[in-house]
């Protein structure tokens, strides 16, 4: 099991991350006209609401997790294909949104360091402080990249879905059963670690860092 004082910095970042993911799949699907999100309570951003038991066990071992996927009805939509692009793709933006803005205030806070390292208990609280707002670039990073993977059910082949021809769209989406497989197949062997990484570097670049 990973230290507790890991646990501390890291899991209420992860609880953000998971939570304004969620929470940007559900607004946007409740302005293109679904409400589902909204009467189950998921329109939230209490974290509570959107934990998954098995995710947020998984990060007491490792550095990653993952929340309950917010219900979504394409019915709702007046383009039901292209309403789910638009919801997919919010979830991994706001990450990289997310991202974005701990890394100014990573910058922001080694600016102001020198300024303040001679109050009392400066160390105490900027070490941990700088750990978090690391951890999130990092975290919102990785959830962007992953979900952005054209891999079935992840938010990246419902952007692809709704960007292919309806006929190829249904032969695409009909790999969803096969998408959990290939994702741990993936994880096992390493390759997902793989295709990640160096997606994150490309992504990093975009921050102001």
């Amino acid at each position: 099991m990973r230290s507790i004082d890991a646990i501390i910095i890291g899991l209420p970042v992860l609880l953000m991350a998971l939570t304004m993911h969620e929470y940007a799949h559900g607004y946007v699907a409740y302005r293109l006209g679904d409400p589902t999100a909204k009467q189950e309570g998921r329109l939230t951003f209490n974290p509570l609401k959107h934990l998954d038991p098995i995710g947020t066990l998984v990060f007491l071992f490792v550095s990653f997790g993952w929340a309950k996927p917010v219900p979504v009805n394409p019915a709702y939509f007046h383009n039901p294909r292209q309403g789910m692009l638009w919801v997919a793709l919010a979830g991994p933006m706001t990450n990289f949104a997310l991202a974005f803005i701990s890394a100014i205030l990573y910058r922001l806070l080694f600016m102001v360091a020198p300024a303040l390292s001679g109050l009392p208990g400066f160390s105490f609280f900027f070490a941990p402080i700088s750990q978090m707002v690391q951890f999130s670039i990092i975290i919102n990073l990785v959830l962007c990249v992953l979900n952005l993977l054209p891999i079935p059910p992840l938010d990246g082949s419902r952007i692809v879905s709704g960007l292919l021809p309806e006929n190829l769209a249904r032969t695409y989406d009909s790999f969803e059963r096969y998408g959990f497989i290939i994702l741990l197949v993936l994880l096992m062997t390493g390759g997902l670690g793989a295709i990640i990484t160096p997606l994150m570097g490309v992504a990093a670049m975009f921050l102001p860092i």
